[in-house]
């Protein structure tokens, strides 16, 4: 499979006033110039507030999915044959959208753009679509034909004491479908974000939740449950309808040169993709795990643990939307062997992401009992399965951390184009401990034990990524340590040995390990949100307990949380909360300039 073009020797270009710039810097500019737009803080700040806002909508029809499905069927055993056939498209989320196939390509159409830029014969870019997506494209029919064909064995392997195996069957073969359509969304996504355009791909959720929504209502008094599974088809045909017209008007709008036949093709390299895949298949294999220990338990405990999730990783998923943009900026930075630039990036998004998801389990935990009421409490969604859900959501949060320092690292293990296993076994600890401790715990502690496996198990494998393995090569280098070949190996890269000396020693290091991280650093900085968010939890949930509405109590406890989190963050000297309070002064000085003129 043809993901990585080659390197190429590239020389320095000169910024506007003559002088030498990085060479990644360079090619960005050049890149510009073949109608890709330049990476600036504002660039970045407005493709994430466009990408979290429409990630917040489609979060929110996700919701209104989940609460119709709760309405109109439930948390019974209906619901919880339709949940094993939601294990199909949440896998194929996982491994062709999110994690999987994006990690894989946007390196690779980054280096594509840089040739691009740097005036290669042809149209890489096009050269590595043609070489690309129709095999992947038969290796999505394929794949949603097979598991089309074993659905029976699939729901028995899946959920052993299931009421319902039939029904659970016919939704997995409606759900296989998405195979297809997600790996070409997926395609389609890490493309146009690889350009650095966002609006398209942000909207997919959108889609995809509108049609399951109107398949629900449409079809659900006829066909029960099975319009959901028959939602998820139809969805999935509408993300990949989304964002198709801006990616073919990308990839006309480069002119092709004449002898563009004969433009280098990039190598293939199979191991990428595998180790990618395998990493995202291991990774959402603690899904598999829960419904496994789940299904001998009483009708509804799937759904519960669904609920439950689907809630308690909404703050993970908006937090990761900074990630979801500066990807492309990452791999672009190593296409060039700028590792310092791409190392700072990584290191600035661990630390704000973990602090928005921080603000969130505070928030999830103070107040879990009224927002699973005010969301689902409903229909044949009883109180007692609000006091199961809310627990079970309580526990799956304290997880979050570990599941946004997981969505960051990764990034930064495979944003180099390059294989590596390690990210594979740390996940691999991760879910051996997620089964040990669900095993353990099932039996006393029900679906807030299960719960409790995957916080476990996902914090195992953050650690293991976040320690890493010894990234450290034998002794300093020279040269200038932006990203400076060296003797050591083709895949060995000049850093500097600290920040405060960018032009002192460099220490080598191994880029196909990723980027290097300083743990100590960010460990340090991390610590400070992580205390500033557990003083905000206990706030938050006396606030919550006191009004007698749910809306009032869940306002009033929100509310106590995020008042608590910045003002003891800034106390404690979290940079996060001391540039929010910059930012409010600032807003506040401009206002009052305005007035007074």
């Amino acid at each position: 499979m043809t993901v990585t073009p080659p390197r190429t020797t590239r020389s320095p270009g000169r910024g506007t006033d003559g002088t030498a710039v990085p060479a990644a810097r360079a090619a960005a500019q050049a890149v510009d110039s073949t109608g890709t737009t330049a990476v600036t803080g504002k660039f970045l700040a407005k493709a994430t507030l466009i990408t979290a806002s429409l990630s917040v909508a489609g979060a929110l029809l996700g919701l209104v999915r989940d609460q119709t499905l709760a309405r109109l069927f439930g948390a019974g055993s209906e619901t919880d044959a339709f949940l094993v056939a939601w294990t199909v498209p949440e896998f194929a989320s996982t491994l062709l959208i999110e994690d999987g196939l994006a990690i894989a390509l946007i390196p690779a159409f980054s280096f594509a753009l840089v040739q691009r830029a740097q005036g290669a014969s042809g149209d890489p870019v096009r050269s590595l679509v043609a070489s690309t997506l129709p095999r992947l494209s038969l290796g999505f029919v394929a794949v949603s034909v097979l598991v089309i064909g074993a659905a029976p064995y699939l729901v028995d392997a899946l959920a052993p004491g299931l009421a319902d195996p039939r029904l659970a069957t016919d939704c997995t073969r409606l759900t296989a479908t998405c195979v297809l359509s997600f790996g070409l969304a997926g395609y389609c996504s890490a493309a146009l974000r690889a350009h650095r355009r966002y609006l398209a791909p942000a909207t997919i959720y959108v889609a995809y939740n509108v049609g399951i929504i109107a398949a629900m209502f449409l079809l659900g008094e006829r066909w029960g449950v099975r319009s959901a599974a028959a939602g998820v088809a139809v969805g999935g045909c509408l993300m990949v309808a989304a964002q198709l017209p801006s990616l073919r008007r990308h990839l006309r709008s480069h002119p092709s040169a004449a002898d563009g036949a004969g433009a280098e093709a990039p190598p293939k390299n199979l191991a990428l993709i595998s180790t990618v895949l395998l990493f995202a298949l291991c990774r959402q294999s603690q899904v598999l795990i829960e419904r496994f220990l789940a299904s001998p338990l009483p009708s509804g405990a799937i759904s519960h643990l669904n609920y439950a999730q689907k809630v308690a990783q909404i703050p993970m998923t908006l937090s990761l939307m900074l990630c979801t943009v500066t990807f492309p900026v990452v791999a672009q930075a190593l296409a060039d062997g700028d590792t310092e630039r791409a190392r700072a990036r990584v290191e600035r998004d661990l630390v704000l992401a973990s602090c928005l998801v921080l603000v969130g389990v505070a928030a999830v935990v103070a107040c879990a009992p009224q927002i699973i009421a005010i969301l689902f409490q409903r229909g044949a969604f009883t109180a007692q399965d609000t006091v199961v859900t809310a627990g079970a959501m309580r526990v799956y949060a304290l997880g979050l951390l570990g599941q946004t320092l997981v969505g960051v690292l990764i990034r930064s293990y495979f944003s180099a184009g390059r294989p590596t296993w390690y990210p594979t076994g740390a996940m691999a600890a991760g879910v051996g401990a997620t089964f040990w401790v669900g095993e353990a715990t099932v039996n006393s502690w029900g679906v807030s034990g299960i719960a409790a496996a995957n916080a476990v198990g996902i914090t195992v494998t953050a650690a293991l990524l976040l320690l890493g393995p010894p990234r450290r090569s034998k002794g300093p280098a020279g040269g200038t340590g932006r990203g400076a070949r060296t003797p050591e190996g083709p895949g060995t890269l000049a850093v500097p040995a600290s920040p405060m000396a960018p032009h002192g020693p460099a220490v080598l290091y191994d880029s196909s390990r990723g980027v290097p991280i300083r743990t100590r650093q960010v460990l340090s900085e991390l610590s400070r949100p992580v205390l500033a968010a557990g003083v905000a939890t206990a706030a938050g949930a006396f606030a919550a307990s006191g009004p007698q509405s749910q809306v009032v109590g869940l306002a009033v406890g929100c509310v106590t949380v995020a008042a608590v989190f910045l003002v003891l963050g800034r106390a404690l000297g979290a940079q996060v909360c001391m540039f929010a309070f910059r930012s409010v002064r600032t807003v506040t000085r401009r206002l009052r300039h305005g007035r007074s003129s």
